[in-house]
């Protein structure tokens, strides 16, 4: 196997995107491994985020090396079971098919390189997917975070069939506020308040997923009218039916529109923007996570975050005081001084709201722990 050397193959983000770190963000660099494989033959089970990792020192920067443009990044169906994945040392590229030199249906590596190709919808199944999608699975489709606006006007169950205290799955519901045209919903139960590590703010809500209810009947028009200008009992209630049940729903839970088909393919990227964030809550409740354990971090899409962008972890620097120094003004005291952080970790994010978003820890060599730092790759 011959060895590869990193001197001079920096590849640097802001030239490869073309434009996508457009917004502030600092450059990243991407270095291959000194002891990079010249190949390797794609098999089932393997993710991209693990191929890269083979040839790459920093996994999540794999686009670039591809040579792959922001567009083309966000949807990669391209690599399939029984390819084989060539280092193209002289370009400094991933590419596939033939070895290094090879036509390939191309006049060199700038020609081919890869871009997504037209495959029918039933092959694109049997893509290999960025990251192990079991381990974020139950995280894609419920609710298990709920943002205070959101939490402020959430229908809510009112009451029940025959006044049960708890609901199961045919039973019905009488739900009362804003459908916004949705007939298909998902219950949930607010959990602890998500509090900002930086202002101490609640900015959501944790949330246990209950089941779904889908509408039978909606409140007339009319009778949500009166409801608003009658002083007595509303009326503007709607019927639902129990869907499906994981949990058992009562009066006080609240409903949110059910999302769409979660995507199936999350490519790694560096933030379109400069992100400053901090790990917010750890999933389950524990006080330390390890690799492939889910964190919730305090910012999202409003703060530059979209599916696939990647963090590096941090321990902030604890401050100490500088038992060396001479003593301060009037010889009272020593400094304090702020030691630097420490990266040991990258978080790679699958699911964006507004402030807040969800992060499956790819690598670390430390347990994460709330108030962690989260920023760009450098």
């Amino acid at each position: 196997m011959e060895n590869f050397s990193t001197v001079g193959v920096r590849l640097v983000c802001a030239a490869l995107f073309a434009g996508g770190t457009a917004g502030g963000a600092a450059a990243a660099t991407c270095e291959f491994l000194p002891n990079a494989p010249d190949q390797h033959a794609v098999v089932k089970g393997d993710t991209l985020w693990g191929i890269a990792g083979r040839f790459l020192e920093h996994p999540w920067c794999w686009g670039q090396v591809w040579g792959l443009n922001r567009d083309e990044i966000r949807d990669p169906h391209w690599i399939y079971p029984g390819q084989i994945v060539y280092l193209d040392r002289a370009a400094g590229r991933l590419r596939l098919g033939g070895g290094p030199g090879a036509a390939d249906g191309a006049g060199d590596a700038a020609d081919a390189r890869l871009s997504p190709r037209l495959r029918i919808e039933a092959l694109d199944k049997d893509a290999l997917p960025a990251i192990p999608p079991g381990a974020i699975e139950p995280f894609l489709s419920q609710p298990l975070i709920v943002e205070a606006d959101q939490l402020a006007t959430a229908p809510r169950i009112v009451a029940t069939q025959e006044n049960h205290l708890f609901l199961g799955k045919g039973d019905k519901a009488y739900v009362r506020g804003e459908l916004e045209g949705g007939s298909a919903f998902q219950v949930f139960r607010p959990g602890k308040p998500l509090k900002d590590p930086l202002s101490q703010a609640v900015i959501g809500h944790e949330a246990f997923y209950l089941g779904t209810m889908t509408l039978r009947s909606a409140a007339k028009a009319e009778a949500k009218a009166n409801a608003k200008a009658e002083a007595g009992a509303a009326n503007d209630i709607h019927t639902f039916v129990i869907a499906s049940t994981k949990q058992e729903m009562g009066v006080g839970d609240r409903l949110l529109p059910a999302p769409p088909v979660p995507m199936r393919s999350y490519a790694p990227h560096t933030p379109s923007r400069q992100v400053d964030a901090r790990v917010m809550s750890i999933y389950g409740g524990v006080s330390y996570a390890g690799q492939n354990q889910i964190v919730s971090v305090n910012r999202g899409a409003l703060d530059g975050l979209d599916i696939g962008s990647v963090l590096q972890l941090y321990h902030d620097g604890r401050t100490v005081t500088d038992a060396t120094a001479a003593k301060g003004w009037f010889g009272i005291g020593k400094p304090q001084v702020k030691l630097p952080d420490e990266q040991y970790g990258s978080l790679f994010i699958f699911r964006v709201f507004k402030h807040i978003a969800y992060g499956l820890i790819m690598q670390v060599t430390e347990p994460v722990q709330v108030g962690d730092v989260a920023t760009n790759p450098e």
